[in-house]
């Protein structure tokens, strides 16, 4: 039986078809149908039919999605793809795919593909997190996804900014309805916030590289807010590995400069949680997606 893994992002939607073995069978990726739940909803439906017509044979499906679901209602809550939000989605495709289907945060689908054969492989406890449009994290323990009696395990994102400090303020609003979550100063749309420089986080960090000076004190104000976040992080969960995934995983000098700096924010008298960059890429999340099935 196939595993079919879907990543419903805010600007993409992306299918993975894996054999019983974990190997790749096919993939698909379209834009997502903006602000409408409907069209989402179709175009979700339309690419685990047509996977199946072309590879010949029924899978089980798994989601991830940029919230999660309430355990009260049953229904999406907490997605920044707000048209999500309130709606009974794991009902309404079970009903159009005509099988169980099952939902988890993308956080969740990114840590548990990483902690199955990515670059968490092997560690006890997992803590994934993304670092991109918005701010999500997840938790794999002993192979296992935690989600937690609220469904928000791992959602250190919307956590305050610990500790802050003059650079900190004033404490930017959040969709979220609170201020000065960790999302508002990690997100790429944070960070190009922060730098004032009119430009998006790839441009920050390449002039940062060739001696941009406003550049590189975001960049540096970026990475000391990443480790006192980690840290809080650290002293409550103490993972074995924290893997970075996101577009911003992708800033390479964060690997070695922020483990300088959450040393001083750990409650221990030293720290051997790793910083890791992801092994999969931005497939990581859908293939995390068809192991729920595993999990």
């Amino acid at each position: 039986m196939l595993r079919i893994g879907i990543d419903l992002g805010g600007s993409k939607i992306e299918l993975i078809a894996l054999e019983r073995s974990g190997r790749e069978a096919l993939r698909r990726r379209v834009a997502t149908p903006q602000r409408d739940y409907a069209r989402t909803l179709r175009t979700v439906t339309d690419l685990v039919h047509e996977a199946e017509r072309e590879l010949g044979a029924r899978g089980s499906v798994g989601i991830g999605i940029p919230g999660t679901l309430s355990l009260a209602s049953g229904r999406v809550k907490n997605a920044n793809s707000t048209c999500l939000n309130d709606r009974p989605l794991k009902e309404d495709l079970e009903a159009a795919l005509a099988r169980e289907v099952r939902l988890a945060n993308d956080a969740n689908c990114f840590a548990l593909s990483e902690a199955i054969d990515g670059a968490g492989q092997g560690a006890a406890v997992v803590f994934g997190v993304i670092l991109g449009t918005g701010v999500g994290g997840g938790i794999v323990a002993h192979g296992r996804v935690l989600t937690g009696p609220n469904a928000i395990a791992g959602e250190w994102g919307h956590n305050p900014l610990p500790l802050p400090v003059e650079a900190d303020l004033p404490l930017p609003p959040c969709y979220c309805g609170r201020r000065g979550c960790i999302e508002t100063y990690l997100s790429g749309p944070g960070l190009a916030r922060d730098s004032g420089t009119g430009l998006e986080a790839p441009e920050i960090v390449a002039r940062a590289a060739h001696g941009d000076e406003r550049c590189e004190a975001a960049l540096a104000r970026y990475e000391e807010r990443l480790a006192r976040s980690l840290a809080g992080v650290i002293n409550l969960l103490d993972p074995d590995v924290i893997v970075l995934g996101g577009g911003l995983s992708n800033i390479q000098r964060l690997y070695a400069r922020v483990p300088d700096l959450w040393g001083a924010h750990v409650f221990s008298d030293r720290v051997t949680t790793r910083l890791v960059r992801h092994a999969h890429g931005d497939s990581s999340g859908v293939r995390g997606a068809a192991w729920l099935w595993d999990a």
